[in-house]
């Protein structure tokens, strides 16, 4: 239930009781999406320094996409990571982890999901972001993730044959359903993306656990053990699901960590599992992409 999702990401607080405990109304929100209200003095901040990053877009079915890309200023050709947005959208937490990939020596990207719908960087809670993104059809978001993975394979500093894909959250359940649908990542890495989604007819036709056995992309599954939206049952079962299919998978579940435990923004986040997980992405990224 989308009401247990966020209790569980703001520690069973609601929105106003957590602005009221650590006092910053409008305070330190400059990039992040007001609706995720970001944790002040918390907030973990990667410098551009060192690293050429930049806005820009892509055409997708005659719009123009939003994209964020970052990677070492040393010339160069760098595998790609394409990072997947929360629900949140392309805010500020999503183009700082855009950064530290960029820092670990891969052309990063992201885009932004919702911008044909105006964005939800400027909503007020997760409702109103709700209203925007649950009826963008993943067709659709699998069709821009096409077209953002074929400009970052052209893209000078890019090694093309070298494309992973990770995702957060809403973003995680997309990277999963790219990677079945797509022979261009030569990895995936899902943190705590949804499993088991709802369906609806036109929007959402079928879930990561429906899909499992097509994913070709050796996946890792970063997953929290208090997530009260993703049962560990379904992790199981996903990771289940691909290795009867003989495909490579690693689904790791930390103990005591709730959704979005990664998003040092926000009062879900649990530094130690965070850090634990990130050295296991990047040495996912560092195999696959790398080696």
């Amino acid at each position: 239930m989308v009401e247990d999702w966020l209790a569980n990401a703001y520690d069973g607080l609601s929105r106003r009781d957590f602005l009221a405990r650590v006092g910053v109304a409008g305070v330190g929100l400059a990039g992040f999406c007001l609706a995720a209200t970001p944790v002040a003095g918390r907030v973990v901040a990667t410098p551009a320094e060192g690293l050429s990053a930049a806005d820009g877009t892509v055409p997708s079915g005659g719009f123009a996409v939003p994209v964020y890309e970052a990677r070492p200023a040393a010339p160069g050709r760098y595998p790609v990571v394409l990072v997947i947005p929360e629900v949140f959208g392309m805010h500020e937490h999503i183009r700082d982890v855009t950064r530290r990939f960029a820092r670990e020596g891969f052309l990063a990207v992201t885009f932004e999901p919702y911008a044909r719908e105006g964005g939800v960087k400027h909503l007020p809670d997760l409702e109103a972001v709700r209203k925007v993104a649950d009826p963008v059809p993943d067709a659709r978001v699998m069709a821009d993730l096409d077209a953002v993975v074929a400009w970052a394979k052209r893209h000078p500093s890019a090694r093309p044959d070298r494309v992973g894909m990770t995702g957060f959250c809403r973003g995680g359940m997309y990277t999963l359903l790219y990677a079945a649908r797509s022979r261009e990542l030569r990895a995936a890495v899902s943190w705590y993306g949804q499993l088991r989604p709802a369906l609806t007819p036109g929007v959402r036709t079928e879930g990561p656990l429906d899909v499992a056995a097509r994913i070709e992309a050796p996946v890792l599954g970063l997953y929290g053990g208090e997530d009260i939206g993703i049962p560990v049952a379904d992790v199981r079962e996903m990771e289940s699901r691909m290795k009867a299919a003989g495909r490579t998978a690693a689904f790791v579940i930390y103990p005591g960590a709730p959704h979005a435990f990664f998003a040092d923004y926000r009062p879900s986040y649990r530094a130690e599992a965070a850090k634990e997980a990130w050295g296991r992405c990047i040495a996912w990224f560092n195999r696959y992409l790398k080696g």
